[in-house]
């Protein structure tokens, strides 16, 4: 079963919060949400948990500036870009854009860094 299953199938339940999922994961959707909900042209770009770091999601707005927040869980991602109505990439499959890159390079006070 694949992610896009998982995530948004009926069957099954979520992962439970993965470690920093506590309260800095609700704070994160939050900040994600009024990211998207102020630029224009936002993409979501889902970074799985790993050994290091909990579930993250990039933030991209159509200029490029981004931001990256904690959540949950891969449901909690989807649920919220299903809220907003913005496409979830999952970001090791797909990358990140290139706007994203080009942006970062001229903000050099964000550059793309350890989440």
């Amino acid at each position: 079963m694949g992610w896009v299953s998982r995530l948004f199938g009926r069957s099954g339940g979520s992962r439970g919060g993965g470690r920093g999922a506590g309260s800095s994961g609700d704070q994160g959707v939050r900040h994600l949400r009024d990211f998207a909900e102020s630029r224009r042209g936002v993409e979501f770009y889902l970074e799985p948990e790993t050994a290091d770091f909990t579930t993250t999601v990039v933030a991209v707005a159509h200029d490029g500036e981004w931001t990256r927040r904690p959540v949950r869980s891969p449901r909690v991602a989807g649920d919220l870009a299903r809220s907003l109505a913005l496409p979830l990439y999952e970001a090791k499959v797909t990358g990140y854009p290139k706007r994203m890159k080009e942006w970062s390079r001229n903000h050099p006070e964000r550059r793309l860094g350890p989440r």
